[in-house]
């Protein structure tokens, strides 16, 4: 009887536990080391048990356009405590809109997070996010396939949209992966515009398919499916780290990317506000902050799974790397170039519907497209055709901050986009494209015929 009273006290009945709900983009292992962890934390701070409810409704994008739908039917809360990953985009929108609860984190855990990392704010001046670790964005590639097929190591973006990385390129949808969002966002404002819109659309043309998960990406690059691949940090170290450094290679394009915060918040109308701040101050303590930087099963390291990820605590880097999965120090990385997270988040949206609506919905005609005039000799001229452009940058930066919002307005640019894409690609297409659907009901509609001739015959 004594052993089971003990029992109950340190795992009360879920009926008396308390409760954090927990939307979030993040992979299995960051929830249960984090969850594990804080339970236990949970219990030694005030001798409760704490049940998770994580809900997972997609990628960021989606996880996105879920809150913000929810709240338009729900404005004083969702029954949602906390939005745990996603970037920093996510969490600008949420917080123009409102819909996150500012919590100031005591001073003592406050003072040991830099406020800003090359330009890139780490928290929210206003305490409505913090950054609970940090993501940098590259390039992936197989050195065995590289070799084998005397392809070049690329280490930019534009590399990516080279004729001779025809085929060999894997990138996910960015409308569904806010990492890969991040990737052709940083390419537009390293390059500009104009010429990011010419890379983008010469490596969409390059690219193989387009997954719906980010984290497909390294896989086929490790398996050797493509040789290339557009790459958060920790998937591609994942595969480094798995394969070994001598088949897989990771690069961070110089100059042409960022280290930025992958946040968290407590959503407006929080049902359990006490326990989300708790878990807060956990996730940014040392505590909780080495188990993003630890290798798996050392002293304070995560348990089951090894996450790969930056800490923003900057003291946690004086650890002995032979703790430590990561061996790249953030804040010592060098970089001049300035990006601007307000402007990413403000064009999140138009910028995920052009892609769409330029690239992979029209991937079919823009691949024919772009193999035709590569097997005649790219143009100057061609190029620019490939990669025109239905709105400039101001365009639409107008619209995300005005019309873009109305579903009506939307669709109606989203058609409008899509038959100025057919039209730029199939004006230099030789061949018929036939839509692969079409295959289908052509053998159909064979086989239906070859059975009424056979039942002529038959009767004949």
């Amino acid at each position: 009887m004594a052993f089971w009273l003990g029992v109950l006290a340190v795992c009360p009945p879920s009926g008396r536990a308390d409760r954090l709900v927990l939307i979030s983009p993040h992979w299995e292992g960051i929830r249960y080391e984090f969850e594990r962890a804080f339970k236990a934390h949970y219990h030694r701070e005030t001798g409760r048990a704490v049940d998770f409810e994580w809900m997972d409704v997609g990628g960021t994008s989606e996880t996105l356009r879920f809150i913000r739908s929810e709240f338009q039917n729900k404005p004083k809360g969702i029954g949602i405590d906390i939005f745990f990953g996603g970037g920093l985009d996510p969490y600008l929108v949420l917080k123009e809109a409102n819909l996150l609860e500012s919590y100031a984190l005591p001073r003592p855990l406050l003072e040991k997070i830099p406020p800003r990392l090359a330009g890139v704010p780490l928290f929210d001046p206003d305490h409505s996010w913090y950054g609970a670790t940090l993501s940098s964005f590259g390039i992936i590639y197989n050195k065995v396939v590289l070799n084998l097929t005397k392809l070049p190591v690329i280490t930019t973006w534009d590399g990516l949209a080279s004729p001779q990385a025809f085929g060999w390129v894997g990138s996910s949808d960015p409308r569904k992966s806010g990492s890969v969002h991040m990737a052709y966002e940083i390419i537009l404002q390293a390059y500009g515009w104009e010429k990011g819109w010419r890379i983008i659309t010469g490596l969409g043309a390059n690219v193989r398919n387009f997954t719906n998960s980010a984290s497909q990406v390294p896989k086929d690059v490790a398996i050797g499916e493509v040789a290339y691949g557009l790459a958060i940090d920790f998937y591609a170290w994942a595969q480094v780290n798995e394969a070994g450094a001598d088949k897989i290679g990771f690069v961070m394009p110089d100059n042409l990317t960022i280290i930025t915060p992958d946040c968290m918040g407590i959503l407006k109308g929080a049902p359990n506000r006490e326990v989300a701040k708790a878990f807060v101050r956990f996730v940014m303590s040392t505590e909780g902050q080495k188990l993003w930087l630890l290798a798996k099963k050392t002293a304070d390291g995560p348990e089951r799974f090894e996450l790969n990820r930056f800490s923003v605590l900057p003291s946690l880097y004086e650890l002995s790397p032979q703790t430590t999965a990561v061996k790249l120090n953030p804040f010592t990385w060098q970089s001049d170039f300035a990006f601007d997270p307000q402007v990413g988040s403000q064009r999140w949206s138009i910028v995920n519907d052009l892609i769409g609506a330029l690239v992979i919905d029209q991937k079919q005609l823009l691949t024919q497209a772009w193999k035709e005039a590569l097997a005649g000799g790219l143009t100057e001229e061609e190029w620019q055709r490939l990669a025109a452009m239905p709105i400039s940058e101001d365009e639409a930066m107008a619209l995300a901050k005005t019309k873009w919002q109305d579903p009506v307005f939307r669709n109606q640019k989203l058609n409008e986009w899509s038959q100025f894409a057919r039209s730029k690609y199939l004006l230099g297409v030789k061949a018929p494209i036939i839509p692969s659907e079409w295959y289908s009901l052509s053998a159909f509609a064979f086989i239906a015929f070859g059975l009424v001739v056979y039942s002529w015959k038959k009767k004949g």
